[in-house]
């Protein structure tokens, strides 16, 4: 009996030896902002006191390389102050360089990017085809359009494009949706407000929270309807909303949105993450029009079929089955939701099979990824949370104003396990985040956080690996599509296990991420195949590709490295 019970400890040891393994290759995530060099505060009304709602909500913040040189650079949102915004007197946000040397520099000014708005969220991409990334933030009415001048300064031209929405927008997307080879763009919106009545802390049922008088909405409030602009091909844009079937006629709390051939059918959808109330699966028909689907899909609501407050969102292939899952934050007394993909145009909440459900209950989440943090091949998830009500900063208990990021990591397809802590103390000290971006900003190999804060400087959180797995990175150049590739899907196949890899730049919540893709490929040194499905149709397929290096794979021309500066 002893001897039995040896063997089955033995084999029990043996069984958990990979997972220890995994534990112990989780990396560090070191906050360098200071030593980075940015030094940028962010104001959004008081620090202490949020009256009204649009003091709580925005802060993004941005991964993109405007100058081409092969380093993500960082763009901040700014927020204002409601005496400011009344006086027409806004701040602006912050555009830092990347020098190459772990340092950034300021270079606001010089670019062009002065003007002010009561900023919520940012996103970046090549919008005119003309082979740099451009500027949209969304802001407290009317948004702006920032064209890259090619000379490392930028025009703001959102009113002459027909993007200046002048709504309360959150965040906004860009994707080619009719498959003509240029960018469209929808942009979320929020809540309808009128500044000279605004809502005042306790003023009616919806502005009350652990009752005492908070600011008030979104409940309660008129919801504004999302927008979907046709990019002309011209520089110009059309507001296709209604001629594509994209009317959000419940006006809907929209604050994030995420383009991805969710269907796997060849061409874009749209996932759409509505607060407080369900979220909505635009599937793309393929004829410029599309139709929804978020309840027929089991994407709207909870599995017991509830209303989320849905703040940061991702879709990505987690699991290696080839088709594309979904992950959404929310606010606290509830669960950040993982939708799996079970196949037919059906999605499972498989939350409770998960240790988020438990961990995620005190969190309000918002930025949020898949990400492969230690490079073994299997995506992890990442979030940064935050509270809105500043009281409690000073409450008891596990639901703080201030919050730590979490971060599970994927066992090999197997389930996830709640690591956060040993992530390190900079990455869950707790803040009041907001939107986060990732990139490999240093260009090691492994993928690198900045993360909004509310009433506070932004985290820039350095991945410092734990491992010895190898990586590869792509980044795409579109000729018949668009030029930065976004919508394709790149395909990497190192023996028996397939990754999957769908390229854009919105994710998270009112925030950009660098375009380029990123594999971990763990003990393989040399990847079998690489395949590229690129939103023209175009099939690229490229063997016996090695590990360890950056490529640049070129609609026309094909793969090769990619010189970094």
């Amino acid at each position: 009996m002893k001897r039995s019970l040896s063997l089955i400890a033995a084999a029990l040891a043996v069984a958990l030896r990979p997972d220890e393994l995994l534990l112990e290759s989780v990396p560090q995530f070191v906050d360098v902002t200071e030593a980075a060099g940015i030094r940028f505060l962010h104001i959004n009304g008081a620090a202490d006191v949020k009256k009204y709602i649009f003091e709580a909500k925005g802060g993004g913040i941005a991964f993109l390389d405007y100058d081409g040189d092969g380093r993500p650079d960082i763009y901040v949102v700014q927020g204002s102050t409601l005496e400011r915004f009344r006086a027409g007197d806004n701040p602006h946000g912050a555009l830092y360089r990347n020098l190459g040397d772990g340092t950034f520099q300021d270079v606001t000014e010089s670019a062009g990017l002065t003007k002010g708005a009561w900023g919520m969220g940012v996103t970046a991409a090549d919008y005119d085809n003309d082979g740099d990334i451009d500027i949209y933030l969304t802001n407290l009415g009317p948004n702006y359009l920032y064209r890259n001048n090619g000379d490392g300064t930028f025009t703001e031209v959102g009113t002459e494009m027909g993007v200046a929405c002048p709504l309360w927008s959150s965040s906004a997307a860009f994707g080619d949706y009719d498959g003509d080879g240029r960018l469209d763009l929808y942009v979320c919106n929020y809540i309808e407000l009128d500044f000279n009545n605004l809502p005042e802390p306790g003023s009616n049922l919806f502005c009350f929270y652990k009752g005492k008088p908070i600011l008030c909405g979104p409940r309660g409030l008129p919801g504004s309807p999302d927008v979907l602009y046709r990019n002309n091909g011209d520089g110009t844009f059309t507001d296709a909303t209604r001629a594509a079937g994209v009317v959000d006629e419940h006006r809907l709390y929209g604050l994030a949105a995420v383009w991805s051939d969710i269907d796997g059918d060849g061409d874009l959808d749209l996932y759409v993450a509505n607060d407080d109330g369900p979220n909505l699966l635009y599937l793309n028909r393929g004829d410029g029009t599309f139709e929804e689907m978020g309840f027929l899909t089991g994407l709207a609501v909870s599995m017991d079929g509830r209303n989320q407050g849905s703040m940061g969102i991702d879709v990505a292939d987690y699991d290696n089955d080839g088709r594309m899952d979904v992950f959404a934050t929310h606010f606290s007394a509830d669960y950040s939701t993982l939708y799996h993909n079970q196949g037919d145009l059906l999605w499972e909440d498989i939350t409770g099979q998960t240790p988020l459900m438990e961990a995620e209950w005190p969190l309000v989440g918002w930025g949020a990824r898949f990400m492969d943090v230690n490079l073994d091949g299997w995506k992890d998830i990442v979030h940064f949370n935050g509270h809105v009500v500043p009281f409690l900063k000073y409450a008891e208990g596990k639901e703080t104003y201030y919050q730590p990021g979490s971060l599970y990591l994927n066992l090999a397809g197997r389930g996830f396990v709640d690591v956060s802590e040993r992530a390190g103390p900079d990455f869950v000290r707790g803040r009041s985040s907001r939107g986060a971006a990732f990139a490999d900003y240093d260009n090691d190999g492994d993928l690198d956080i900045v993360v909004a804060n509310m009433n506070d400087r932004p985290a820039l959180l350095r991945c410092d690996r734990r491992d010895s797995n190898h990586w590869v990175m792509f980044k795409l150049r579109g000729r018949k599509s668009n030029r930065d590739g976004i919508g394709a899907r790149i395909t990497v196949r190192t023996g028996e296990l397939k990754q999957l890899w769908e390229v854009k730049t919105a994710v998270s919540i009112f925030s950009a991420s660098d375009p380029r893709a990123h594999f971990g490929l763990g003990s393989a040194a040399v990847i079998d195949e690489v395949t590229v499905n690129w939103p023209s149709g175009e099939i690229q397929r490229f063997e016996n590709v090695a590990a360890d290096c950056h490529y640049l794979i070129d609609e026309a021309d094909g793969l090769a490295k990619e010189p970094i500066q």
